[in-house]
């Protein structure tokens, strides 16, 4: 396709659809798009100089997003550009209203979308202002306090918009991005999370090779060496994966991942969450942070091929590893996670490999050869994967997963794949048991179907299949199973839709040039004539089955059942394919036997009948001229037959066989209009005999038949979807329709064959409404003027031709005219008409439309006037006024499920590997007929004119009228018609409300409700209440209130409160901030002097914003409001606080005061609101940059001399008010951490900020308000007593709201109000009541987070107030309250200088645990200073180091609650503790040091050799404990710390736990069993949580010879589970120990060596852990191995006498000898257990071999029945299959042993 530079276009376009060009008026759309292309940019232009972001940019932008739509990217790149650059602008201006933000980013991602269009030197864009941008709305410092309310879908447009604009990023910016970022990476703060999420979302990874030191290698070894550090899965790791895969896959071939290789597939195994082993916990941190699996799988298929082949190894392994779990008997929460991954593995490798071989080069990157996925790549890939994926057909979780991994794995290797699809497809058609493989194979089939007929080189066989499986599927179209015939139907027209269905077989003679298997495909096409008539007969089966038989006759049930109505489309679609596809000679005979089933049988009308016609209109639309000639005249001579007598016409209930033939009639004429013309006269006289049928199944039928014969003619459709293009009708000689099996359709000659209307046919439409459709609209008019009478019948007959006349014709008229509407014409300077899309209507004919629109106005008023009660006549108008504002041709949710159903068929046949729109031929002529409706469709921003407004009302009328039904119907309409026209929200809102006066007195409770539903809206249009604009909601929300004191209004009425509710509710669901002032940069692509704003404008809307506050404040004041409304009015007053514009003085002094309110949901109402009201009067502090930070060289995070001044330290603390104004407080903790920032803003000192303490006058007058009531004793008494109520008993928490409250009040106010609230402070705390502690629990934590800027001197005397307060707290502290104190202390530290607080500190470090209290205060002191200590993280080492100082002799605590609290703070102590890359050794306390001293203490335990009793007395004794009790007390608490940070911290100290393994090896308990002591419960826990612990390759030898150390042990118990450990160990890390053989080898030797341990259940365990390291493929089965067992099987048990005959002596052997006979039994049956699911060729000789051990002493034998018991148990499914591995011989044996006596013995 060359691109025209010279044409109508004048410029090379970027990308066009391309369907555009093959639409029957293809070559009138340039000049088209043109114009509208200039409209766009002039007027664009024009409202960005003038300033007028609306309506003019916004209406402007709207309609290019829809030129986008209907041609696609049709613009010049210069153009292109310039539209983004200015979008680009817009976006990011400083307060522009969000929900206008949104809406231009949404344009934007779309003119950025395909990639390949603009390359960097085309355009390049800035990243600060969308970091600005997100930054200000992510993290948004006002939302939470409600003065901005932001869309929810904003964070996604957002992300999006950065990953578009990513491409763009300055080559400088990956640089300026780690300055930005670097210093908030602080592993144990939130920040870490955020900077790491922006890292992943702004990093450009795309630059090309040569500006790779300006890209990804400044930061890539930094972090990729973070995610190696870091174990326990942190939220942030995710983030990381994300970017490496994104990295991965934008650099395939310029990274070596070889090192990392092992590392990444044993992550994402463990992000699986597979479970192993029996009893395992899983860390719940696990669940929730798991990787992404669409990252995973980019990662993974960016990672193969290149010259080392490491990835496809590991990967194998990975699938080997994991395979049993697809097997179908298993099933669990991780199976979704693994039916992902194998259904976007294959996708991705194919996406893959379309970049490398198939996609046009681009300006991106290209992959070196070097790294370029080899046919040998592909094919390791392909056969990786086919296990799994086999199993996965039948998996409970459908088999749709597997059959999309099965079309893309058919792409690359159709041999490896389709063939094992077949040999389970063949079996499942011959049974009849199991209709469920049916179903999974069949859909399995449909995905490959494309590769499976098209053939080609690879796969030459395939074709061969494709008719012995069309003929085996015919019984699946089966009555009795519905979703087996409904597969079956996809099926067959699956794969005909890809074959033409024509009898070559006589090219086998004639031509001589054909191959084998071609000569084999041509003469089974022989079949296809067989195939098409038993399929007709099938179908024919299916109907007869499902008439209805007399009873749905007599019950006038309309309706068919759902399941009814999909057979009729899944045969009526699969027959009209058939048809389609078929030669002309198959179709006569086709049409023949259709012909004959339709005209000797009657049907019933409702089912079969509609069955029946539409296999009949499938017929004539295929060939029309040969099927019409049977049909038509059949049909109208049995009608002209029937209808002869008179009173044929006036009866009731007609005869079913003048039914029947109207059916089939109407159904027939559906085809190519100039093929119905030479039967014009017939039918019209068939059509003034019946549309006047006094029955009214005989007349709607009648209006069917009108309705096809209009819409044949008058519309432009294709008239063939044939699969080849032309016929199939040339003589084999030339022409092999074989060639064409499987053909994608070629785009650039599709020769679609259009019908157009004609002159002929354009002048039968208009003979044809003349004749019918005028006098009706004469009657009607009559009728409506009172001059004749008309049953309601008849009115309902006529109103039917009517619609009906309306949607057959509707293309041809012109649409409504009328007169523009003045008033509303304020902005139509700017928006000149659209042109509406072509071709344009004939405008000499009368034009139908307006008569219609007259004559239903008339009616419509006739009838509610005299007849309101006749609901289905209004029923009948509202569908036509819809027709008559909307319809042009096509419906608009007829197109919605056309484009899904598109989509679907498309996926399913794609070929994603090919790409370029290698679609069937069928589907692409599809593609251009949707693209033609689509363009009828278009109709946004129409104008709207006096005849809308008419219609409008009446309308509205109807919506308000006495029937709910008639209410409802036309309420959508309305809502539809209110999305299409522009500004015609503003011209009904003020009809709507007129509804809620509450002056008027005529108001029915019928209108009051449909008036309610108009402003409610539906759930995906306009809701008129709640529009984005000041002037509607200044209307609609005070008469909202307004209408409480309607007199139509009852609130005894359920309906019309759930109403108001759900009014209210979606206002609150859908406010976004409506924006009051905003400024146009001039941007720099429109650099334009003219520099003037719109000041008055601006002006009008901050007067508008005080006049709604106004008038909300007038109705609250009003008394007899009912308190309902009274709510609603102080919810949209809350939504009204903004951070730009303060809340008007009245508005705070009606919050403040309803702080004492009667109603708590008042209260709570206007606790937030008074919160953000002291935010809008917050003073501004001034920051200045700090200096004096010295920078080391190079990257060190951690405690550096550098920032050793930010921590806390007792000998230097700001003691004096000179100190303390010297001393820098940095209030947010990860500043220092990692790195400095390029600027440290911190405040400045305290005489540059605004004055602190006011004096009443020196205060605005919103603050006197608050300061007045504040300080009035009464209001302060009165408002304690409210806040210190139960609300919900056992329920309530800290509440951050009322924190918020408190700390503005302080902030703002200094400590004026703290005299007044002392003594009610003092008396709470000393009240140990839940309610009244989390009252002062609240103040206390907003008065210190208020006192931030307080001077010295008031801070001191603060603490000297809270320090005994909070002491008195933490005594009477209780169950209820301790975690409301945490929250307390937590939240007062959170974001402070640790030496601001070292009053709260030191106090909260006095002896915490001291007894006094008893030990529940206790723990609760430790977790209130653990709060706090927490929020420090890494600047109080100091205190850290004290606490563990203090701790320490106290581990040995007996009450449990303490123990575990203990080792929560251990935790938290050691938390900073990190093994992280650039990071200096801590200067917190360190794990090692404390687990040396730890294990001094313990080992009196790990001495002795005896078993560990937990015999502790628990009460103290006074005589001192020996050591042993100590260290088991002890030993408790250390078991409490190491479950308690298994989840908390980043990294395990491997080594350091490795030395308490042995003590918990011998603790832990074998059985399951919940009876155990809490110690070794505790011990279990531990090892099952340490066994999952991410290893490293160095550490292997460690843990490996500390548990051969235990594996010697004495206790069986410690061998044992020892086993157990070892299995989820090698598991969780199963990639780091195969890339070290050694490793391996160890574990091999450990487990043969336990075999043959002395203990049963060691052996057995043993048995069990080889079996699953064979199975996961850890261990491989070799020769070696096998005989090893061999020959200990063959050991001989002494003492075995010959048996005499009739004497049975046999003694118990001995021990050694038994013992190593059964390992090699155990070995054995291990090797079988390991492969669950299929035989392996060793398999059968290995079964002989156990088989001789059937009758062994005991515990031989009963391995070996378990053995054989098991397999018969896994293998019986598919034993069919699995037999054939087996000799004769050895499958005699096996029946033999299977069902053999002693097997029941």
């Amino acid at each position: 396709m060359k691109k025209d530079v010279s044409g109508t276009l004048g410029f090379v376009s970027q990308k066009d659809i391309v369907y555009n060009k093959l639409l029957p008026y293809a070559d009138i759309l340039d000049d088209e798009s043109n114009d509208i292309l200039g409209q766009i940019k002039g007027n664009l232009g024009r409202a960005v100089q003038l300033r007028e972001i609306w309506p003019g940019v916004l209406f402007w932008t709207r309609k290019l997003s829809t030129y986008i739509r209907l041609y696609g990217r049709k613009f010049s790149k210069e153009d292109h550009v310039l539209f983004i650059k200015l979008l680009y602008e817009l976006i990011t201006i400083d307060k522009l209203e969000i929900s206008m933000m949104q809406g231009l980013a949404r344009l934007l991602i779309n003119l950025l979308k395909k990639t390949e269009l603009l390359s960097r030197e085309d355009l390049e864009l800035p990243w600060r202002p969308l970091y600005e941008l997100q930054d200000r709305i992510l993290y948004s410092k006002t939302e939470h306090l409600g003065l901005n309310w932001f869309p929810n879908s904003v964070e996604n447009v957002l992300k999006t918009l950065v990953k578009s604009c990513r491409p763009y990023f300055p080559e400088s910016a990956t640089q300026e991005m780690l300055e930005e970022w670097r210093p908030l990476l602080c592993p144990f703060d939130v920040t870490m999370q955020r900077a790491i999420g922006y890292l992943e979302l702004f990093l450009p990874t795309t630059l090309p090779p040569e500006l790779h030191h300006k890209g990804f290698k400044l930061w890539f070894d930094e972090l990729i060496s973070l995610w190696v550090a870091v174990q326990n899965l942190p939220g942030w790791e995710v983030h990381l994966v994300n970017l490496f895969a994104r990295l991965a896959n934008d650099n395939i071939g310029y990274i070596d991942w070889d090192p990392y290789i092992p590392k990444i597939f044993t992550r994402v195994l463990r992000s699986l969450n597979l479970p192993v082993g029996t009893s395992q916990m899983l860390v719940p941190r696990y669940l929730t942070n798991a990787y992404d699996v669409a990252h995973v799988v980019l990662w993974v298929s960016a990672l193969l091929g290149g010259p080392s082949k490491q990835a496809q190894a590991q990967l194998s392994g990975l699938f080997n590893s994991i395979t049993s779990f697809f097997h179908p008997s298993n099933h669990g929460r991780w199976l979704m996670k693994l039916m992902k991954l194998l259904q976007r593995l294959p996708a991705s490798v194919v996406r893959r490999l379309h970049r490398e071989r198939y996609r046009k080069p681009t300006w991106l990157t290209l992959v070196p050869d070097s790294h370029k996925l080899t046919e040998a790549d592909i094919t390791a890939f392909v056969e990786s994967m086919m296990q799994p994926v086999l199993l996965a057909m039948f998996s409970k979780t459908g088999s749709l997963d597997a059959a999309q991994a099965l079309q893309n794995l058919a792409l690359m290797r159709p041999e490896l794949v389709i063939p094992p699809v077949l040999e389970k497809t063949y079996p499942a058609m011959e049974t009849l048991t199991e209709p469920h493989q049916l179903t999974a194979t069949l859909s399995c089939m449909i995905g490959v179907a494309r590769s499976l007929v098209s053939g080609g080189q690879r796969y030459p066989e395939g074709p061969t299949h494709m008719l012995p499986l069309l003929m085996r599927a015919l019984p699946g179209v089966d009555p009795n199973d519905f979703s087996k015939c409904m597969i079956t139907f996809q099926f067959i027209a699956t794969f005909v839709t890809l074959v033409p269905l024509v009898d070559c077989s006589s090219a086998v003679l004639e031509r001589s040039d054909l191959t084998a298997v071609e000569r084999e495909m041509c003469s089974a096409s022989a079949e296809f004539e067989d195939f098409v008539l038993q399929f007709m007969d099938r179908c024919f089966a299916l109907i007869d089955s499902s008439t209805l038989e007399q009873t749905r006759e007599e019950t006038e049930t309309e309706k068919m059942t759902h399941l009814e109505s999909l057979v009729e489309l899944g045969l009526s679609s699969t027959f009209s394919t058939i048809l389609t596809q078929c030669s002309i000679d198959i179709f006569k005979v086709a049409l023949e036997k259709v012909f004959n089933f339709a005209t000797t049988n009657i049907f019933e009308t409702r089912v079969a009948g509609r069955m029946v016609a539409d296999m009949c209109r499938a017929a004539s639309k295929v060939h029309p001229a040969q099927s019409l000639k049977l049909l038509v005249p059949h049909c109208c001579n049995a009608i002209n037959q029937l209808a002869v007598n008179e009173e044929v016409l006036s009866e009731e209930e007609l005869d079913k066989e003048l039914l029947w033939n109207l059916q089939l009639l109407s159904e027939v004429t559906r085809v190519d209009g100039d093929k119905i013309l030479p039967y014009s006269t017939q039918l019209v006289q068939i059509l003034q005999l019946t549309l006047h049928l006094k029955c009214k199944q005989g007349y709607t039928l009648a209006c069917n038949l009108l309705h096809h014969i209009l819409r044949s003619t008058a519309l432009i459709y294709p008239t063939e979807y044939c699969s080849v293009p032309g016929s199939f009708q040339q003589p084999t000689q030339d022409y092999l329709p074989i060639k064409d099996w499987g053909r994608p359709g070629d785009l650039w000659n599709l020769n679609i064959q259009w019908h157009v209307p004609g002159v002929e046919e354009t002048r039968f439409v208009f003979y044809v409404l003349d004749l019918i459709l005028q006098p009706e609209l004469l009657r009607l008019q009559r009728y409506a003027q009172g001059e004749r009478d008309m049953t309601r019948d008849d009115v309902l007959q006529s109103l039917s031709i009517v619609q009906h006349c309306l949607l057959g014709a509707g293309s041809l008229f012109p649409p409504l005219r009328g007169e523009p509407i003045p008033e509303l014409d304020m902005f139509a300077c700017m928006l000149c008409k659209t042109s509406t899309l072509s071709p344009p209507p004939d405008v000499s004919r009368e034009n139908y439309r307006d008569a219609i629109c007259r004559v239903m106005r008339q009616l419509l008023h006739h009838i509610l006037e005299h007849s309101e009660d006749d609901t289905k006549s209004l029923f009948s108008i509202i569908k036509i006024i819809s027709d008559l504002l909307h319809f042009k041709g096509s419906q608009k949710h007829e197109f919605d499920s056309r484009w899904k159903s598109f989509n679907l068929v498309k996926k399913s046949m794609e070929n994603r590997l090919r790409g370029r729109k290698q679609h069937i031929r069928a589907l692409l002529i599809d593609r251009v007929m949707l693209q033609h409706e689509l363009r009828k469709l278009t109709v946004e921003g129409c104008e709207y004119r006096s005849i809308h407004q008419e219609l409008m009302r009446d309308l509205l009328r109807l919506s308000t009228s006495t029937y709910s039904q008639v209410r409802s119907r036309a309420q959508s309409v309305l809502f539809t018609a209110l999305g299409t026209y522009n500004f015609c929200c503003r011209d009904v809102i003020p009809r709507v409300l007129e509804f809620l006066e509450p002056d008027r007195s005529d108001v029915t409770q019928q209108q009051f409700k449909g008036a309610l539903y108009c402003l409610l809206g539906n759930h995906s249009g306009v809701c008129l209440a709640n529009l984005h604009d000041w002037d509607c909601i200044t209307l609609t929300w005070p008469a909202i209130v307004r209408s409480g004191l309607s007199s139509a209004m009852s609130l005894e009425k359920p309906s019309i409160v759930r109403l108001f509710d759900d009014l209210a509710d979606k206002i609150h669901r859908q406010y976004e901030t409506i924006g009051i002032d905003f400024a146009v940069r001039v941007s720099s692509c429109l650099s334009i002097g003219q520099n003037y704003r719109y000041n008055h404008l601006v002006f009008k809307d901050t007067v508008k914003y005080d006049k709604l506050v106004g008038e909300l404040l007038d109705r609250l004041n009003d008394r007899n409001m009912p308190w309902k409304f009274e709510h609603i009015a102080i919810g949209f007053m809350s939504l009204l606080l903004r951070d730009d514009h303060p809340l008007p003085s009245p508005a705070v002094l009606f919050f403040v005061k309803s702080l004492n309110h009667d109603s708590l949901l008042v209260r709570k109402v206007a606790i937030a609101a008074v919160a953000g009201i002291m935010k809008q009067l917050k003073r501004p502090h001034k920051k200045v940059p700090v200096s004096g930070m010295k920078e080391l060289a190079g990257l060190i995070a951690g405690d550096r001399p550098d920032n050793q001044w930010l921590q806390y330290n007792s000998s230097s603390l700001p003691r004096t008010q000179q100190d303390w104004e010297g001393c820098t407080f940095v209030e947010k903790t990860h500043w220092g951490y990692f790195s400095w920032p390029q600027k440290l803003m911190m405040y400045a000192p305290s005489e540059e900020q605004p004055k602190q303490g006011l004096t009443r006058e020196e205060m605005t007058e919103r603050e006197q308000i608050i300061y007045d009531h504040f300080s009035d004793p009464g209001f302060i008494n009165q408002l304690i007593e409210f806040l210190s109520l139960e609300d919900r008993k056992g329920k309530d928490k800290f509440s951050p709201r009322r924190f918020c409250l408190f700390k503005g009040l302080f902030r703002n106010f200094n400590d004026a109000f703290l005299p007044l609230l002392k003594p009610h402070m003092e008396r709470l705390v000393a009240d140990t009541h839940e309610s009244k502690q989390r009252c002062v629990a609240e103040i206390t934590s907003g008065l210190i987070r208020g006192s931030k800027h307080w001077s010295y001197g008031k801070v001191e005397s603060l603490w000297e107030l809270l320090c005994p307060l909070i002491r008195t707290a933490l005594n009477n502290i209780t169950v209820e309250t301790y975690a409301d104190w945490g929250t307390c202390i937590a939240t007062a530290c959170e974001s402070r200088d640790p030496r601001k607080l070292h009053w709260l500190f030191e106090m909260l470090m006095e002896s915490p645990v001291n007894g006094e209290g008893g030990s529940f205060v206790d723990a609760c002191r430790l977790y209130v200073l653990q709060g706090g200590l927490a929020q420090q993280e890494w600047r109080v080492p100091e205190l850290l180091h004290r606490l563990l100082q203090y701790l320490e002799p106290k581990l040995t605590q007996v009450y449990k609650n303490v123990r575990e609290r203990i080792g929560s703070v251990l935790t938290y102590i050691f938390m900073i503790d990190v093994n992280l890359p650039y990071t200096q050794p801590t200067a917190s306390p360190r794990i090692k040091e404390f687990t040396e001293r730890v294990l001094l203490r313990l080992k009196p335990l790990t001495e002795g050799d005896e078993e560990i009793q937990n015999h502790v007395v628990e009460e103290n004794d006074v005589g001192e404990q020996d050591e042993r009790t100590q260290a088991i007390k002890l030993l408790k608490t250390v078991l409490k710390w190491l479950m308690a940070s298994a989840g908390r911290s980043f990294s395990t100290a491997v080594p350091e736990q490795l030395q308490l393994l042995p003590l918990l090896f011998k603790i832990a308990p074998v059985e399951n069993d919940d009876s155990y002591d809490e110690l070794k419960r505790d011990a279990k826990t531990c090892l099952s949580l340490m066994s999952q612990g991410l290893l490293y390759t160095e550490q292997i030898p460690l843990v490996l010879s500390v548990i051969f150390q235990i594996a010697g042990s004495s206790s069986w118990h410690a061998r044992y589970t020892v086993l157990t450990y070892l299995q989820i160990m090698v598991f969780y890390n199963l990639f780091t120990f195969m890339s070290d053989q050694g490793a391996v080898n160890d574990v091999r030797a450990l487990v043969i060596r336990l075999l043959e341990d002395e203990q049963l259940e060691v052996r057995e365990m043993a048995a069990t852990t080889l079996s699953g390291f064979l199975q996961c493929n850890f261990l491989s089965i070799e020769g070696p191995m096998q005989s090893h067992f061999e020959a200990l099987c063959k050991t001989r048990l002494p003492k075995k006498r010959k048996r005499e005959l009739g004497s049975v002596v046999d003694t118990i052997p001995s021990g050694g000898n038994l013992v190593r006979r059964h390992a090699g039994v155990l070995g054995l049956s291990a090797c079988i257990l390991s492969s669950p699911y299929d035989v392996p060729s060793w398999m059968p000789q290995l079964l002989m071999n156990l088989s001789v051990h059937l009758n062994d002493t005991q515990p031989i034998e009963m391995t070996v029945k378990k053995t054989l018991s098991n397999f018969r148990r896994t293998h019986h499914d598919n034993w069919q299959e699995h037999k054939q591995q087996f000799t004769d011989d050895q499958l005699l044996v096996l029946t033999d042993l299977l069902v053999s006596p002693c097997y029941y013995a």
